[in-house]
């Protein structure tokens, strides 16, 4: 027997298992972080191409917006605002000539202490704007897309002299990865344009269902992804920081250049640290989305359940640790459970889309498709879980037991056990190379 332990909020849980039955612990390559990610964004900003870099692409007279990603993303904004401000100072651009515009896409707006985490000393100094998607006095109408989006965006970002992107990249459950052109669309987006872009994970109506294309590390053929790009293309970024997130959150790289092909280079780098490759799917995983602030909410921890699927046979069990103290964000998100039809829920997703509908409705699949989804979380949070068809319990050991006794029930003595202490960013691959997903990224 040998003790394990997970993330789980701001601490972790523990649970005690016999080790001849855990087949893997996925917890990526092993990549190491970098020791100082301020001076990491400061040698990535001289790797690149000189028609590329800051100096050629800001003069000192023009106004800057740079796009920071919201609280709910522990993406290492700070350090990237540290190295790029120092850097634009450099060039003779002037605190008052700069904007930090907050991409919370649909998510609440940021309180003043969360504003500090995000922008660090910077929030204090430098003007501040939080976009809301649903306020059309801020948004400004730019191009209609191939798929037919009208995309609508911050008018900010529109009207500035020049954009800088910054962001994390780490797998995406429906667009394939985060970072890039997804600070622009969702980030700065109206409402109307992320629900008509989040909308092309649904299949055409004479097909039903998900589109398969919309998963984790797949950009070929994933039209949200496209639409996403031909969005951003309207205002076409004039530079981009992105970090490379490790399994456990911490910086294994910094990508800069082009909001689009070095983007690309640096889901490549991803792939290679936090894609790992698996023998055969277990009988039982147990996975944590990876601790705050990825299990901040219900609606951001199941990024645990679109990755652990992928290691756990169809009918097996799945546990999952995830504190969720803000169960209740977004509404749309925790109120979907009530109605565990899920041929109904896809109905209703065609006639009236919302994110958190469809995150529900996939996770609703998910959990059916197992024999039993067990969540360590608050007791708080116990009916809300129960109505999604899981089984909520409070402690690591509780869940292990229950599973131990269902496995014990269906005869299963020979079982095997895959552990995830951070399954919201670590993608189990056993039907590809990772030479087929690089192609994806093409």
């Amino acid at each position: 027997m040998k003790q394990y332990t997970f993330p789980y909020g701001r601490g972790v849980q523990t649970v005690v298992l016999p080790e001849d039955h855990v087949a893997y612990e996925l917890k990526g390559t092993g990549a190491a972080p970098v020791a100082d990610v301020t001076k990491a964004v400061q040698k990535a900003l001289r790797r690149v191409y000189p028609k590329d870099a800051l100096s050629e692409r800001v003069a000192p007279y023009e106004k800057v917006v740079i796009v920071v990603s919201d609280g709910m993303r522990m993406v290492y904004t700070p350090q990237m605002l540290d190295a790029v401000i120092g850097e634009l100072h450099t060039i003779g651009v002037a605190d008052e000539q700069i904007t930090l515009l907050v991409a919370l896409g649909t998510h609440r707006p940021a309180t003043k202490r969360e504003l500090t985490e995000i922008c660090g000393s910077w929030a204090n100094r430098l003007r501040v704007v939080q976009h809301d998607c649903r306020d059309k006095t801020q948004l400004a109408y730019v191009g209609t897309t191939p798929e037919g989006n009208a995309v609508y965006l911050n008018r900010l970002a529109v009207e500035a002299d020049k954009v800088i992107l910054t962001g994390g990249i780490s797998f995406h459950d429906m667009a394939g990865f985060s970072g890039g052109r997804k600070a622009v669309l969702p980030g700065l987006a109206g409402y109307d344009t992320i629900m008509r872009n989040h909308a092309l994970a649904l299949n055409a109506e004479d097909i039903g269902g998900r589109n398969r294309c919309c998963d984790a590390a797949r950009l070929e053929g994933n039209p949200m992804h496209e639409d996403m790009v031909e969005g951003t293309l309207f205002i076409e970024p004039d530079f981009m920081v992105n970090t490379v997130l490790g399994a456990d959150g911490a910086v294994i790289d910094v990508v800069a250049g082009h909001w689009l092909t070095d983007w690309q280079d640096g889901c490549r780098l991803l792939l290679a640290a936090d894609s790992v490759a698996i023998p055969q799917k277990a009988d039982v995983t147990i996975a944590s989305a990876g601790g705050y602030p990825k299990d901040i909410n219900f609606y951001q921890a199941t990024k645990a359940h679109m990755n652990a699927v992928f290691a756990t046979k169809p009918g097996g069990i799945m546990i999952l640790v995830m504190e969720c103290p803000d169960i209740s964000e977004p509404p749309e998100f925790a109120k979907a459970f009530g109605r565990r039809d899920t041929s109904a829920a896809e109905q209703d997703l065609r006639q009236h889309f919302t994110i958190g509908a469809f995150s529900a409705y996939k996770t609703q699949e998910i959990i059916e498709s197992m024999r039993a989804v067990f969540v360590v979380t608050e007791r708080k949070n116990f009916d809300i879980m129960k109505q999604s068809g899981q089984i909520p319990v409070e402690s690591l050991e509780e869940a292990w037991q229950a599973a131990n006794a269902i496995l014990a029930e269906d005869g299963k003595e020979d079982y095997t056990i895959a552990l995830m202490p951070y399954a919201a960013s670590t993608l189990p691959v056993i039907k590809k190379t990772r030479e087929e997903i690089e192609y994806d990224i093409e």
